[in-house]
This record gives C-alpha cells, structure tokens and sequence, in this order.
C-alpha cells in the first residue's frame, strides 16, 4: 500500500474515533446535567427528546458463552447501525462486518441469570488503565462488560451496546449494583424498578418508560438480547436520579452514588427545664435499605433539669452497615415556666344596691407570657343585699392558671334601680328589661322616607334546600344587592354559589362593594348574625371591594365566600352583598353537591319550587333613607320597622315563576336612620317585637351587637345602643335585618332618669 493509501487510512480510523464520544460525554472532571431527581423526570410523553447521534465507543466482540475476546474490536463507522462482528479476528484495513440486530422479542429465561458478581481477581492497577473506584462510585468500563465499585471489579451479565446511535446497559446489572428493587412482569414484558417511593417501569420495545404513573420518552427503545433487558445509559441513571460523569481517557463512565441513609429528628419548639423532652426521629434510606441501628451522641436527656444550650446528634445504620451523616440540634433548654399571679381590687369594700362598681384587674405573669382572663359573678352592679363574692381566673401560655376571689358587701339601701342603672351606665349591648306590653303606646317618631335604586335578589325560598338546582334566577343591571339564606337538608355536602353570566356584546364589569358571610353552621340566628357583622365591618374596611371584567358569553363565580368550605347535612348559609354592574348581568343562585364543578353543572340544573313559607323576590329600591329632623329623646318615642304597616313591605316579582312577591320582614333591605337632633342625656335601645332576635346595627361607624350575648327573646328585653351626654347632636344608624331573627322591631329613644 503507498504512502497516499496509508495516509487516508489513518485520517479515516481518527476521524471514526473523534465521533464515538457520546453526546453527553464531557471531560473526566465535569458532570453530567443529567443529575435530575427520579420524581422530576417525568414528562409527556408526547415531548420526544432527541435521539444521540455519537455512541459510546465501541464494545468488544463477544465469543459464544459471553466471553469477552482480548482482541480489539475496530472503531464502527459513525452512523452505523450493526453490532460489531462475533468474528475473533477481524483486520485493521476492512470496515467490521454487520450482522443482525439483536432480536427485541427474546424473553427473559425463566430460570433467573446470575446477577454481576465480583470476580476473584485482584483490583485493577493503573497499568490496567482503571483506577480503582471511590466507595460511592460505580465505574463502568466502555469497552467491556466490567464494573467497579468500592474497589471490587463485577462483570455484567451483558456489556454495554451502542445501538442506532443510543448506548445501552444492562438493566439488571445497574439496579443490582445501585441497590434498588425490580422485578420483571412477563405479562406486560415490563421490567419494575422500585425506588423508595418512585415506581418505574420500562417496557420491551418501547421509547416510553413511566415514574409514578407520568410518561418519560428515552432516546431510544429498550430490548433485549440474549435474555438481558437493556435500556438507555441516560434512561437509567436520568430515572434513578444518578449524576454521572464520561472518563475519555480511561474509556469509563463514573456514576456518583448516594447509598447512605439520612437521619433527623426533632423536639418541641419551647422546652423548659424540668419538662420531659420528646424526641422524635425519622431516617430513610436512598435505595430502600433497611435501618438497623442509631447512635446518639451529645447530651441528650429526656428531662432537662437546667436551662441551657445543648447539642445533641443522631446517626442511623443501615443493613449495608453504612452509617448516615449525624443529624445535629443545639437545644436551648429555657427556664421552668413560672404561673400567673390572679388579682384586683375594687374601689370600694361595700356598696348599696344599683351603685357602679369599679374593679382594678392586677393580674401578672412573672415571665410575661400573655394571660387569659375569665372573670365569675362580675357585675357592674348588684340588686340584692348581702355579701357578693367575685373571682378572676387567669392563665398563662402553657396552660398555668391562678385564681383569687374577693367577697364584698351589698347593703340594702337602694341607689338606684336595676332599670335605671342599665340606663345610665350600661355599655353598649348591655340588657335591661322593660315593661314592653307598655311601648305599643308611646308615640312613633315621624320621619322622611326616600330610598336608593339598589335592586334586592333575596334568594330564600326554598329555604331548606332538599335537592340540587338552582334557587334564584335574574338579570339585574347596576346596584344589585344580594340576600342568600339557605340549609343544606340532602344527605350529602354541598356548596352554595352565586353565577355571573355576561350576555351582551360587550365585555361587562362587576364591582363588589360590600360582602358579609355567616356558616356553615346549624344555627340559623347566628349565620344571621354574622353575614350582617361581617357585611358592617367591610363598609368599614371596604376588604372585599374589587372589579370583575366579564367577556361577552362569558360566566364566573362570585361572592366565593359562600363556597369555600362545604356544608354539611344540616347546615345553614347566609350572606348579605352589594354589587353594581355597568350592564345587565344575569346571576344564578344555585345548591349542588360540593365536589361538582359549578359552570359545568349548572346547565343541567332544575329551577327549585318555592317552599310557600319563606320568602324570593326581586325588589327595587332596597336602600330606606328614614331622616328624622325633629329633636327626640324628651320624651318616650318609637321608630318602628319590619311591620309591613308603619313600614311597609316591598313589592317585587318572583323571576322564575312571574309572580308578584311581597318582601315580609323588609329583610335585606338596608335602613339608613339619620337623627338630626337627639335631646341632651337620651337613651336611644333596640326592642325586638316578633320573637327571638340577635344581631349588630352600625351607630356613627361604630358596630354594636344586640345584645353582647346571647339574644333578646322576649319584647320585654331592650339593649343599649346610645347615650348622648351634656349636649345635643347627630346620631346615624345603619340597620338590616339578620336572617334566622324576627321582625318588627323597635328603635326606642326615652329621656335618662337624674342621676344620683
């Protein structure tokens, strides 16, 4: 062969070589990018990665039996398909021959091959061109099916295969060698590795393996050959979260390991001296091995008896006798908690009956920890002679409480009755009883009437909701405002929303003003309640205000208070809102079983009957404006609501059926009471006329509950609302009905009796 020949020969053979790095090979001292967790692998399986198109460098032949030849094999020319010849000896100057593909249908024989044992030659020497492997290191050698791990050389039961461009391994022998679990499912023609938590599964013929039910595509399909499942290289060690790194000038691929378990543990956030500590450990292991044993070290005691800083360790082992980093926590020991001291004072030691009595709290906690305070028998005033014995109980953050009592006397002189103490001095929401048979008498306050254009949706009928549809249906346009009451009577949870439907041309925005929710909960009066405390406190706020832009066609739920937690059997709802809309916007009140979706279900719904008892309707001008211009509290004076005589009901429609409604109670409607002048020393107190009632009104932007506890049950109950002073002046409240409460009900402004 001439010079010319030579030459073109050996341009040829470097030019073969320079092109089997594989795609991801990067120099012995970087790492592979493919370090990524098994959980954050997935990906659809529909994103195809591309395939590699440089191979590992090339394998040796293979002689029947699996005996690796000592003759190198020729460096395949890139881009070939064909598996290096079985030949023994094949010659430098010749392209290798192409033989079949191994077949991908081969089963794996039923009697299990023997997994990759350790040879009982010595370790490799450098003049083997190995180094040998770091204890958390697998060493796979390109052109051989060796392997090397702590020192300790293991042969595979299939070496490493460049296959259309793709390097495989030895499914079997990476997982044996990593320590993890498979098994191979002949049904399926799956092979399943399992590690820790994470399941994959990789299938015979297939670029698709899964982790955990999520679909992965690898770079190629796995095979078999010769009853060896074999995958991708980057597959595996992608799957198993194993960072690698590519040895060219050793031919070897270094796979990093992480087999040492982890331990941890933790203690309660406060410990104080004396308390017993409780310790709890947790440890795991990256490949599933069993934990065998723990060390502590440190000081570590179950009771503290002196506060401090102490370190205490912990160390886990597992089944492979490794022994996991210690885990270390400097616990600061605090002093022991000291309790509260209960005290206080009165003013005086004795008392007549009906006088005001000041008390002193002095309670402390000597390590300044927050204090509950509860008092017993605590009264602004006693009505019946004899000794009165009063207690305060306090406790602590950790649960400590004292107690101290305080025995004073009430002598049977009368200063002033119980009537007129209440009148004089009890604080807002304080109770008194009256002769109630007696205020259908007293003269009615005149007054201006007016209103604001606010539609009123009162969706309460039916009331007691006992199958899934929709409860109110209407098209309102501007100020809308929104009164839901119902109970869940199905045997299953279920959720209340409120639809918005934009039908015009034009996209449509709703602003939300004002929003108060009560419930779920199984009592009516106390949803009530709280939709109409919350409804004041956003006036006062204005927290829930925001805009809401609807696309023409397009639907969304608002008022999402209603439906984040599900009611159960039983439960009541209730909410109070004010909305305005640009446009006319179409709204559905609707009950469905929680888990539903609402957009979806609501076209499937029913219209729901009325219930005959309670009441729905659309009602125009739902904003009263009650102005009173004359000056009241000289003498006893009532303003009367909810009476549909005095003050008369609304009248409206019922949207679904076309009927006329009547709003029976004036619930949900808005009542804003403007006092021009309230006479000097005037008592102004809410008294409820239909039956049980509870809730707050709002007085000059101040929110007052009636009562301050429990309810007034009886039209012989008044409470405390306001009290002018020395002078005249302006009183402005705010009032709407609570839902589950009773109407009519009086405002009653009376002149205070002198005081003493």
């Amino acid at each position: 062969m001439d010079l010319k020949k030579l030459t073109l020969v050996a341009v040829l053979a470097i030019s073969q070589a320079a092109s089997a790095v594989p795609a991801f090979a990067e120099s012995v001292n970087s790492t592979s990018g493919n370090t990524n967790a098994v959980g954050a692998a997935a990906t659809s399986a529909t994103d195809v990665m591309p395939e590699a198109t440089d191979p590992l460098p090339p394998m040796p032949t293979e002689v029947p039996g699996g005996v690796v030849s000592p003759t190198p094999t020729p460096t395949p020319i890139p881009g070939a398909t064909a598996e290096p010849t079985t030949t023994t000896e094949p010659t430098t100057t010749t392209e290798p021959t192409t033989t079949s593909e191994p077949t991908a249908t081969t089963a794996p024989t039923a009697t299990p091959l023997p997994s990759a044992t350790p040879e009982t030659t010595t370790q490799p020497t450098p003049t083997d061109g190995v180094r040998a492997a770091a204890s958390n290191q697998l060493v796979l050698m390109m052109n051989s099916n060796k392997m090397y791990q702590n020192g300790v050389e293991y042969l595979a039961n299939q070496p490493m295969a460049v296959k259309n461009g793709v390097s495989y391994v030895s499914i079997r022998a990476m997982v044996e060698r990593v320590g993890v679990k498979y098994i191979y499912d002949y049904k399926t023609k799956e092979t399943i590795v399992t590690k820790g938590s994470d399941v994959m599964r990789f299938k015979t013929d297939s670029k698709i393996y899964s982790v955990n039910g999520k679909n992965v595509t690898m770079k190629g399909p796995a095979y078999q050959t010769n009853g060896t499942f074999m995958v991708p290289l980057t597959s595996i060690t992608g799957a198993l979260g194993i960072p690698y790194t590519v040895d060219n000038v050793q031919k070897r691929v270094i796979l990093t390991l992480n087999t040492k378990p982890k331990a941890s543990f933790t203690v309660p956030t406060e410990i104080y001296a004396g308390d017993p500590v409780n310790f709890v450990t947790s440890s795991s292991s990256p490949n599933g091995t069993a934990i065998v044993d723990e060390r502590w070290e440190g000081n570590k005691q179950d009771i503290y008896d002196t506060p401090g800083f102490y370190v205490v360790s912990y160390s886990v082992m597992d089944a492979n006798g490794q022994w996991s980093d210690p885990y270390s926590v400097t616990i600061n020991v605090l002093k022991p908690n000291t309790p509260p001291v209960a005290n206080f004072t009165t003013d005086k030691d004795s008392y007549k009956m009906g006088e005001m009595i000041t008390y002193s709290d002095l309670s402390s906690d000597p390590d300044g920890d927050p204090i509950e305070v509860t008092w017993t028998n605590k009264a602004e005033a006693f009505f019946t002679p004899g000794p009165a014995t009063v207690a305060i109980q306090v406790k602590d953050s950790h649960g400590a409480i004292s107690t101290f009592e305080k025995t004073i006397n009430i002598s049977d002189e009368i200063l002033y009755s119980k009537e007129d103490f209440y009148r004089l001095f009890g604080a807002p929401g304080s109770v008194f009883n009256i002769d109630g048979s007696m205020v259908p008498t007293w003269q009615k306050v005149a007054y201006n009437l007016s209103s604001e254009p606010y539609n009123l949706i009162r969706s309460n009928s039916p009331e007691t909701v006992n199958t899934e549809g929709i409860t109110y249906k209407e098209t309102s346009f501007g100020g809308t405002r929104f009164l839901v009451h119902h109970k869940n009577n199905m045997n299953i949870k279920t959720k209340v929303y409120v639809i918005a439907k934009n039908n015009n041309l034009y996209p449509t925005t709703i602003t939300t003003e004002y929003v108060g929710f009560g419930g779920p909960s199984s009592f009516p009066e106390g949803t009530g309640k709280m939709s109409v405390e919350r409804y004041w406190k956003s006036m006062i706020t204005r927290e829930h205000y925001k805009t809401t832009v609807l696309q023409p066609g397009e639907s969304v739920s608002i008022l999402t208070d209603l439906n984040k937690i599900a009611m159960k059997p039983g439960e009541i709802v209730s909410l109070q809102a004010d909305l305005f809309s640009d446009y006319p916007i179409e709204y559905n009140v609707m009950m469905i079983e929680a888990n539903k979706d609402p957009l979806t279900t609501l076209p499937t719904l029913p219209i729901l009957d009325r219930d005959g008892v309670h009441n729905r309707g659309t009602y125009a001008d739902s904003t009263r404006i009650i102005t009173v211009t004359d000056e009241v509290g000289t003498t006893p004076a009532r303003l009367l609501l909810g009476d549909n005589s005095s003050d008369l009901n609304l009248t409206g429609v019922d949207p679904m059926n076309g009927t006329e409604a009547s709003n029976a109670g004036n619930f949900g409607v808005l009542y804003k009471i403007k006092f021009d002048r309230v006479a000097p020393n005037s008592l102004i107190t809410f008294n409820p006329r239909g039956g049980n009632y509870m809730g707050p009104v709002m007085v000059n932007g101040q929110i007052v509950q009636m009562p301050n506890s429990g309810s007034l049950s009886s039209a012989d109950m008044n409470s405390v609302i306001y009290r002018t002073g020395d002078y005249s002046g302006s009183v402005e409240i705010l009032f709407t009905a609570a839902s589950g409460s009773n109407l009519p009900v009086n405002f009653l402004v009376t002149p205070l009796p002198a005081k003493k």
